[in-house]
């Protein structure tokens, strides 16, 4: 008998992979918390059937080709990835920042065997005391119409749960609903991370569901400060600039800013895609780091100003002062801007959110409470973590 024999082992079906900080961090957050609930993990390796996934997930957006907002939003993807193929600096730091990623991701995750078929999948799946569907943006209509992160593929005699898994949007499209509701209802512990996650649960399933915190806000400062690793080319107060978006008004801010405290503007450009008003923006562009070198960033800067959700999470983590934008118009389908408004609110901290037009010197002026923030991350890591102990059917 081994020593972990006697352990509860934990699969989980997470984004694990893919070159994105909050992405990744998350799911290396969720691998964290549910191992120092006494667990084995694994994160699910299914690579092998990435490719039938993307392939479902793209009848979605055939569906939704003459929506101009997701049309928008993804051919600026697709054109991205033609100018990675381009020489220059944009395809040169990519490359830089997917090794960095693929690096940290080859020493951080504990993964299963690479699954050959989704009956492979399926069988192994017995092998788990629980599957557990991650954080992040994996119930998006999108993901919902791939099927993978939906857990579908478990057997129903193994226990499956979420944690904090977002929808991403505020409403999901009416015909998807059907599908919504067949899978919500096999599952065995269900919790939600934005206010609209709790009403579509709500209203598809007539469950009042949890309202947990991301992962990442699972693992405390003095945990993630031993994974931050800091920039020591950057010397001096700085400005990081995590902006996923393109909105020209939220760059001129920070120029603002920049004019106004002295503060060289640091800035990790083309997060999502590439935005043409970055190429000259920043006194220093950093394209190499890995997860641990964005949370050095974010805990050693003056200030963040940021449209990203993570970013807000890891600035108030660290107590870093930071300014919030909103990422997307209120008509977008595929906004996301719900998840970034519900934390500030459940952190007393919607005086960071900026919109349009307000001026910089007011928005200097509002300070942060840093005590009362750290009470409330630690109440709200408290609540989370007795529900994810529930949820995996083990005892905290």
């Amino acid at each position: 008998m081994t020593e972990n024999s006697n352990k509860p082992k934990i699969g989980i079906a997470t984004n694990w992979q893919y070159p994105d900080y909050g992405g990744m961090i998350q799911a290396y957050a969720s691998q964290l918390a549910v191992e120092a609930l006494g667990c084995i993990v694994e994160v699910l390796d299914v690579s092998n059937l990435q490719s039938d996934i993307d392939a479902r997930k793209m009848k979605y957006f055939m569906k939704n080709i003459t929506d101009l907002s997701v049309v928008r939003e993804k051919s600026s993807v697709v054109i991205s990835s033609l100018r990675r193929k381009l020489p220059g600096e944009y395809s040169n730091g990519m490359r830089e920042r997917r090794q960095a990623f693929a690096a940290f991701s080859s020493k951080s995750f504990s993964p299963s065997r690479a699954f050959d078929s989704w009956d492979d999948l399926s069988d192994s799946a017995r092998s788990y005391n629980c599957v557990l569907v991650g954080s992040d943006q994996l119930w998006l209509p999108s993901n919902i119409m791939g099927d993978y992160y939906t857990l579908s593929f478990v057997p129903d005699d193994v226990r499956i749960a979420n944690y904090a898994t977002s929808f991403g949007v505020a409403a999901i499209p009416d015909y998807m609903k059907p599908q919504a509701r067949v899978f919500l209802d096999r599952f065995d512990a269900l919790s939600a991370r934005e206010s609209s996650g709790q009403r579509i649960i709500h209203d598809l399933t007539g469950k009042d569901v949890p309202l947990v915190c991301d992962p990442t806000l699972l693992i405390d400062a003095e945990r993630w400060g031993r994974v931050a690793e800091r920039n020591e080319r950057i010397e001096g107060p700085y400005i990081l600039c995590y902006l996923m978006g393109d909105n020209p008004y939220q760059r001129e801010f920070i120029r603002e800013i920049k004019r106004m405290t002295g503060y060289r503007i640091v800035q990790m450009p083309h997060l999502d895609r590439y935005i043409a008003s970055d190429k000259d923006f920043a006194d220093i562009r950093v394209y190499d780091a890995d997860p641990a070198g964005f949370l050095g960033l974010v805990k050693n800067a003056a200030l963040v100003c940021t449209d990203s959700f993570h970013g807000t999470i890891f600035s108030s983590i660290f107590n870093t002062p930071f300014f919030v934008f909103p990422r997307f118009t209120k008509k977008a389908t595929l906004s996301t801007n719900t998840r970034i408004e519900s934390l500030l609110n459940r952190l007393e901290l919607t005086g960071r959110f900026v919109e349009r037009g307000e001026a910089p010197e007011a928005c200097l002026a509002r300070e942060i409470d840093f005590g009362r923030l750290n009470a409330a991350i630690a109440g709200f890591r408290a609540e989370s973590l007795d529900y994810l102990a529930s949820a995996l059917g083990v005892i905290k």
